[in-house]
């Protein structure tokens, strides 16, 4: 089932219509925040079905966007976007709760893929990422 309720966490305007554009025809409502307060707000005030934030979305120092969000609510979906494809962020996004991540450079080929993975209660992984990742072990669905 398609998510109905989108929160989406990026403060680059460009990606966001981006974003908006790729899922237009997916969801039924997405609503975006560019700063720590209003996610918070958002994520202890309503319920949405997904979760999608920029890796640097700015949040306070000491804190990435996956583990205050799990601080938040331990039980949230949430794809996480990113530049960086190393193999290091992908294992800290992962140990710190994501159930997904897309690379910005494919989003538009990625992000529609992983809303449906992460939304059947599955994980997704953008393909190129980390080359060192077993391919076995991405994008499953449990």
């Amino acid at each position: 089932m398609p998510p109905k309720r989108i929160l989406l966490a990026e403060t680059h305007p460009t990606f966001v219509g981006v974003v908006r554009l790729l899922l237009k025809e997916t969801i039924g409502s997405m609503f975006m925040v560019a700063d720590e307060a209003s996610l918070t707000e958002a994520v202890t005030g309503s319920q949405f079905d997904l979760v999608i934030a920029d890796l640097s979305f700015p949040v306070s120092p000491g804190k990435n966007v996956i583990r205050l969000l799990q601080s938040l609510n331990p039980e949230i979906r949430a794809i996480i976007l990113s530049v960086y494809d190393e193999q290091t962020v992908l294992d800290e996004c992962l140990a710190a709760g994501a159930k997904g991540f897309v690379l910005k450079r494919t989003a538009s080929t990625d992000l529609l893929a992983a809303v449906e993975a992460v939304s059947k209660g599955g994980t997704y992984i953008s393909p190129f990422c980390c080359t060192q990742t077993e391919k076995s072990e991405r994008n499953k669905t449990s």
